[in-house]
Parts: C-alpha cells; sequence; structure tokens
C-alpha cells in the first residue's frame, strides 16, 4: 500500500525542501538541533495547517506544495499511548525531541509517522533523508500553492 504525504514550503526552497537541512539547524518538536530530518503531512489541508501555526506574524511568500510518495512498509508508527502526557505541550518537551532523534541515530526506518498535535486524529511523517532506503520514497514536482486570503493574518 502506498501512503502519500504533503510538505509546503517556500517556493524559493523547492529544490533543497527534502534535505533535511532546516530542520536541522533549528531544531522541530521531533528532532534537537544537528539532526536532519524532512516534516511532511499526511494530507495537504494538515500540511497548511502546519504551516500555519508557525507563521507569526503571518507573512506571505510564494508557496509550493510538494508530494511525496512511500511504501507503507518503509514506515514505523509511533502511537499516541506510547508517548509522554506532555507530548503536545508548546514548546515541545526534551522527550519528544529525544524519541525522534534515537529514531534517526539508529535508522529504524525510513519514515516515521507522528500524531498531529493540531488534529492529534491525522499524521504526520518525518522523513530520514540519510537513511539507505530514502532513495525509495518518491518526491513530486512542486506545485504552486496558496493559503486563502480569508485566513487570519493572510493577506
Amino acid at each position: 500500500m502506498k501512503q502519500k504525504t504533503w510538505r509546503i514550503v517556500k517556493a524559493k526552497y523547492a529544490a533543497t525542501a527534502f534535505s533535511g537541512e532546516e530542520a536541522a539547524k533549528v531544531g522541530g518538536r521531533w528532532n534537537s538541533r544537528g539532526h536532519w530530518v524532512v516534516y511532511t503531512s499526511g494530507s495537504l489541508s494538515l500540511a497548511a495547517l502546519e504551516m500555519l501555526v508557525h507563521l507569526n506574524p503571518p507573512v506571505s511568500f510564494r508557496w509550493v506544495a510538494m508530494p511525496c510518495e512511500f511504501d507503507e512498509n518503509l514506515v514505523e508508527r509511533i502511537k499516541i499511548v506510547a508517548l509522554p502526557k506532555t507530548w503536545r505541550q508548546y514548546p515541545a518537551p526534551g522527550s519528544i525531541r529525544a524519541i525522534g532523534d534515537a529514531w534517526l541515530k539508529e535508522a529504524r526506518s525510513a519514515v516515521l509517522a507522528v500524531p498531529s498535535v493540531i488534529v492529534p486524529r491525522e499524521w504526520n511523517y518525518l522523513l530520514n533523508p540519510a537513511h539507505p532506503d530514502f532513495g525509495r520514497l518518491a518526491v513530486g514536482e512542486p506545485e504552486p500553492f496558496a493559503f486563502d486570503e480569508r485566513l487570519p493574518g493572510m493577506v
């Protein structure tokens, strides 16, 4: 079975959107600085929400959406019941970054499915660009993407 995920990035970064470099520079909920990982979402709408929650203050750029497909057998899933009760806190607790860091260090899979903090019944997918199976992921061409200007703060 194939899984399709999405990543929304500024158009000028489309060429490096799946390198993991940006997450390594700043860290994230599921990775510490210095750990290269690519964040994607299980639907285009969830990818938009995940992007919007970080636009503070909201700004307008030229955006692109990039699809990625992979076989489900490349995925390790984290179950909510296995996470600490604080997993949805902001900023993210170090225990959550430690989970992602360990997954990356141990190279257990090319993809890690994690619950979305925004919509916990939906999934985000972390991609490990250093994993030997990363080449089996099919990254599609960038498609123009625009946020609806009726969203708060959008112009």
